[in-house]
């Protein structure tokens, strides 16, 4: 498990505002999310037929 250290801000009345991490767990946390979300769209892609050479071309000219 990722150990995450925190710093917390607070606000005048002493209450929690915001964390503070280092930027290299944050860099790290994103790191984590994007592959996870990366592994969900393959998943809800794997039973999709690929396309072809053409399709791709095809589709790829319809974004310009």
């Amino acid at each position: 498990m990722l150990e995450i250290h925190k710093n917390y801000l607070l606000d005048e009345n002493q209450q929690p505002i915001a964390v503070q991490i280092p930027i290299a767990e944050f860099e790290k946390i994103e790191e984590i999310l994007e592959n996870y979300g990366l592994a969900k769209l393959m998943e809800e892609v794997e039973e999709e037929k690929p396309l072809s050479k053409d399709e791709v071309l095809k589709y790829y000219q319809s974004l310009k």
